[in-house]
Formats: structure tokens, sequence, C-alpha cells
């Protein structure tokens, strides 16, 4: 049975303007290095801190009460941090890329992107947008309009507040693959097959992802351990089904690999070490 990770714990819009939430949990703290972001998110921090290394803007830190904005194809480095006797927990909200564009499109354009950006609780108290997310979400009874209007009352107050969102632009071969293993992340995935999807010849393909970064290979690895560590902040669904949803053959090799690039078993996400 194929899972997806909004089954639990997270809120979907089901009338169809793809906003979603999704509440992260973690007992460790951790560094999650080249974390790639198809979509604009906003994390709301509860507990805990965000740190952030960004190529625009260097370190960026979250505290609780802040909102940290991530603008669509960020690539990032970043360390949740739990505090003593508490859990590092924050609500994660992705919007769309027409919804973006539609408050933001007329904005100046940028010759780089703005990078990740926060909003201090103090000085702008995002828990207030964050209830009228939640609100809406929790709403089925609004009429789609209604719902949609709603859903840019946020990216409206993030502009008047100064940030800046980029315009959608061309994406990158590797995030056009990385969104079709999206698609079915259990699916046992070949070169040959995903060339074929794009209508090239397999070497060809592969000059084509050259120009870009990484290869198929990493690019197939990531992105199935990426959603694993996703679903393991935002599920309380069993590792060894997460394992099997994320395309590994066996428990033991998500574990393997998990740790070999974050540094931390997928046991250490939900349980802190004594």
């Amino acid at each position: 049975m194929k899972h997806d990770k909004q089954d639990q714990g997270a809120g979907m819009d089901m009338a169809g303007s793809g906003v979603s939430i999704l509440s992260v949990t973690q007992a460790t703290s951790a560094t999650f290095t080249d974390l790639y972001f198809t979509q604009t998110f906003l994390f709301f921090i509860e507990t805990g801190s965000k740190r952030v290394k960004c190529p625009t803007n260097g370190e960026v830190i979250g505290e609780a009460g802040d909102v940290l904005i991530f603008p669509p194809g960020s690539v990032v480095t970043l360390e949740n941090r739990p505090i003593l006797k508490a859990r590092y927990r924050a609500d994660g909200v992705c919007f769309p890329h027409d919804l973006v564009d539609r408050v933001f499109a007329d904005q100046p354009q940028r010759a780089t992107s703005p990078g990740i950006q926060v909003l201090r609780a103090a000085a702008h108290r995002p828990s207030e947008i964050l209830d009228l997310i939640k609100e809406t979400l929790g709403r089925d009874d609004l009429p789609p309009a209604i719902r949609q209007h709603r859903f840019l009352e946020p990216l409206i107050w993030l502009r008047q507040k100064g940030v800046s969102l980029p315009k959608r632009g061309e994406e990158q071969p590797w995030g056009k693959v990385r969104r079709l293993i999206e698609t079915d992340l259990g699916h046992p995935w070949r070169v040959a097959e995903v060339a074929g999807h794009f209508a090239m010849s397999e070497a060809s393909f592969r000059r084509w992802l050259a120009r870009s970064g990484p290869g198929f290979a990493r690019i197939l690895f990531n992105t199935r351990l990426e959603k694993g560590l996703t679903l393991l902040q935002s599920t309380d669904l069993p590792i060894s089904q997460i394992a099997l949803d994320c395309g590994f053959k066996t428990p033991s090799h998500f574990s393997d690999s998990f740790r070999k690039r974050f540094g931390i078993t997928p046991r250490m996400i939900r349980f802190a070490e004594e």
C-alpha cells in the first residue's frame, strides 16, 4: 500500500488549490545537507530553532515563533535544533507556483534568488497567519473562490512585510527528474525508462543531466532519502513501512543509507538518545 506524507498528521486542501501543511517534529539535533525545495515553503517554528545555511544570505536562524520563507528551487543545508526536554516542532506550509505568481509575478525580478528569509515573532506575529491557514484547511464548507482568496492572504501579507519570491523560471533538468520520481518512489526506476519519459536516448539523457549537476543515481537516492526524512518527521508510520514506500528493498538498507547521508539513524529523528 502506498502512503503519502499527508496521510497522517498533515492537512491538505481538498478543493484543489495545492496548499498543504505538515507538522514536523524531531527529537535529535541533526544537520541535513543539500535539501531541495521544489515549491515555496513557510516554516512556522513552535519549539526549538532552525539554522539554515543559504548560498544567498549566509546563515539564517529562526527561533520559536518566527517564520522562515524558502523560495521554490532552494537547495540548502539546515539544522533542526530541539531544546532541553522538548522536541523541535514546526508547521511547514507549501504553496503552489500559481498562487505565488498571482501575488509576486509583478515584483522586479532579481538576478539571483532572494534566498531564505525570516520574519521575527515579536515584530510580525506570524502565528496569526498560520492560524488563518489552518482554519481555512479545516473548513470544507468554504466555496472554492473564497478558499483560494484566503490562501492568497498569507502571500499578500508576506509581500507587505518585504519578502521577495522569484517568478517561476525554467526548472533544472534534475528538478524535472525528481518530480517524476516523486510520483511513485517505490517504483524501480531505471535510466532507460526515465530517458524515454523525456523522449531521449539514454546517452542524451545523461548528457542533459550532466549540464545541471548530479547524475541519475544520485538524484534517485537523494529523492528517496529526503522523502523518508519528511515521513519520519511528519507521520507516525513505522520506519519499516517508510523504507518500503520510499523504494528501499529493506529497512536496514534505508537505515544505513540514511545514516551515511545525514549522520543519524531514522530512529533518532523520533527518539532522543539518552
